[in-house]
């Protein structure tokens, strides 16, 4: 845990992540279910590249409109393909994107109105919004169990599924850094009661603060 942040946040915040098919948006829907705000750092990374945003004007300049979709909306997959074969467009993009989506994010703990928010981010750690969290939660489950969730939800190989496991932080790395730890290779049902149980605990620690 780190709790000095770049600035104040009123509410209780607490970290969840964990590798890619892991089940975050599982566990986060169970603190919905429990009346806790969730703000989720891909769909902000979607926001603010959706149309008439200043992000999407932004890398329209830039790169011009092969990047963009005849409806208005960003053509990820030709963005991608640019970012990939060069390393400058890539770093001018992440320049460009980061400061936005961390704004969006502060704004969004800061606007929370439940007893506590959760802040769901795939790259938490990787990123440093650890330090906007009093406390942080991993979602565990086994490297091959994240391969078979990721090929049969994004239709992708398997060697494709282990290069976006391999570019993410190690699994131990991430079960070395948390406060508090979620075994997701069991039945939701048993998930949620853990779920639940973390929740008392969180509401007793947002009521301190």
């Amino acid at each position: 845990m780190n709790t000095s942040t770049a600035q104040p946040i009123k509410n209780w915040v607490l970290g969840l992540t964990g590798g890619i098919g892991s089940g975050k948006s599982a566990v986060s829907a169970m603190f919905e279910q429990h009346n806790i705000m969730v703000v989720d750092a891909d769909i902000i990374a979607r926001q603010v590249v959706a149309p008439n945003s200043e992000g999407l004007a932004a890398i329209s300049e830039h790169f011009g409109v092969q990047v963009l979709n005849p409806d208005g909306n960003l053509n990820r997959a030709k963005l991608r393909e640019i970012i990939f074969a060069d390393t400058t467009e890539k770093a001018w993009l992440n320049n460009l994107l980061h400061p936005l989506i961390r704004e969006k994010i502060l704004t969004d703990l800061h606007s929370a109105n439940s007893a506590y928010v959760v802040l769901v981010a795939p790259l938490l750690f990787e990123n440093g919004l650890e330090q906007y969290c009093n406390r942080t939660l991993v979602i565990d489950v086994p490297v091959e169990i994240q391969l078979k969730r990721t090929i049969a939800r994004d239709s992708i190989s398997e060697q494709q599924a282990r290069s976006i496991i391999a570019a993410q932080m190690s699994r131990e790395d991430k079960l070395n850094r948390a406060d508090d730890v979620i075994d997701n290779n069991r039945p939701l049902a048993q998930v949620a009661i853990a779920i639940q149980q973390l929740h008392e605990q969180y509401l007793a620690l947002a009521a301190k603060k």
